[in-house]
């Protein structure tokens, strides 16, 4: 009876009251004591409800029915179908949707749906994927910022290879502690053209030089990168870097030179296709013999096999030993050896190979002043107080 007399009322009835009645008529089929025709008669005049021209009357049922699992289930797919903010509610709270209803909801649905779904609590596997894969970047910086949501490794891949190019997801990717390394260097890589783009159509450099230098940032983050990488994650690294076209000899010799020799042996082996150990036993065996015919079956330039050779031979030496920062910094030594070496060398074609030894040398020697300037600084700061004090 009263729900007739409900009915007979929202006909004339203002939006606004007609919205508060909807909003108490849906709370009293989830929370009131009806008996069953009372129940049947209350979902029947909300089914009736989604027909209302005012979407506030429609937007108060889906924020009454969103969260309960006792809510009709015919009532909140309608819901979910309906304008962007009236189904933001029930997709993103409602229990009464199962996986497949969701990945569905983000195949067919606006950017608002999509956004509204990557924000529920404990967002499946399937589901996160789908957004990864489809998804808008709203949604996609939404689902990463979800950490109620499970997103599997390649989720995080795509939505980086999609996206990385926007500098709000690329920060929220490079903020989380459980992306892979070559994510990591595809965003890099990503930043990298963006930048080079940036820096041509202002006119700052022209295109060539802008992509050598984008080029050079990604093979410095590559080995800085690599350098903290645990050792038995280096090889799915390489193999990125060889599928993306990074893995040159420009980059392998950076590693070298850098004293990053796992870095170095996991190339040497994933290009010749040989185990690493048999590489690293001709890297660091004293005969050259050996390292000739693995280079050669790496398929490296042959114009590049003196400066390996020379520090391959630098480094049997103790050539790292003393030499500041780690396994991530061109040491400069190391490099004034292998080019004093090379320019010994006699050929045109060495020509590139002594251009970017002679690159490789003023970056260490920057490198090099900027921490002896670092530690001055460091050393008077931490000097000043003895001073102060006396």
């Amino acid at each position: 009876m009263i729900v007739r007399h409900f009915l007979d009322w929202v006909r004339t009835a203002p939006a606004g009251k007609r919205a508060e009645a909807t909003s108490a008529l849906a709370r009293a089929y989830l929370y009131s004591e009806l008996l069953p025709d009372d129940l049947a008669a209350a979902e029947g005049a909300m089914l009736m409800l989604l027909d209302d021209p005012s979407p506030l009357v429609r937007r108060a049922l889906a924020d009454a029915l969103a969260a309960s699992p006792s809510a009709p289930p015919a009532i909140v797919l309608a819901l979910a179908a309906d304008q962007p903010q009236i189904a933001a509610p029930v997709l993103t709270l409602s229990p009464l949707f199962v996986d497949a209803d969701l990945v569905d909801a983000v195949a067919t649905g606006g950017a608002a749906a999509q956004a509204a779904i990557a924000s529920r609590p404990g967002l499946p596997r399937s589901v996160a994927a789908a957004i990864a894969e489809v998804g808008t970047a709203e949604s996609c910086l939404v689902l990463l910022e979800n950490g109620a949501a499970e997103i599997a490794p390649f989720s995080i891949d795509r939505i980086g290879e999609r996206y990385g190019h926007l500098a709000a997801i690329r920060e929220t990717l490079l903020a989380r502690d459980d992306i892979a390394a070559a994510t990591r260097l595809t965003l890099v890589a990503k930043l990298s053209e963006t930048l080079a783009g940036f820096v041509t159509e202002r006119e700052w450099l022209d295109a060539d030089r802008a992509l050598r230098v984008a080029r050079e940032a990604c093979e410095k983050a590559t080995v800085t990168l690599a350098a903290d990488t645990p050792t038995t994650e280096v090889r799915p690294l390489i193999r990125h870097l060889r599928a993306s076209g990074q893995l040159t000899a420009g980059l392998i010799l950076r590693a070298l030179l850098s004293g990053n020799v796992v870095l170095f042996e996991e190339a040497l082996a994933e290009l010749a296709d040989m185990p690493v150990t048999r590489v690293s036993g001709f890297v660091h065996d004293r005969g050259n013999a050996g390292l000739r015919a693995l280079f050669e079956r790496a398929g490296l330039p042959p114009s590049s096999y003196p400066a390996f050779k020379e520090a391959i031979e630098a480094m049997r030496e103790g050539g790292f030993v003393g030499e500041p920062g780690g396994a991530a910094r061109l040491k400069r030594r190391m490099i004034e050896r292998v080019l004093t070496r090379c320019e010994d060398e006699i050929g045109d074609e060495l020509a590139p190979l002594l251009t970017l030894l002679r690159r490789f040398a003023t970056e260490a020697a920057r490198e090099e002043a900027r921490l002896f300037c670092d530690e001055m600084a460091d050393e008077g700061f931490e000097s000043a107080p003895e001073s102060a004090a006396a």
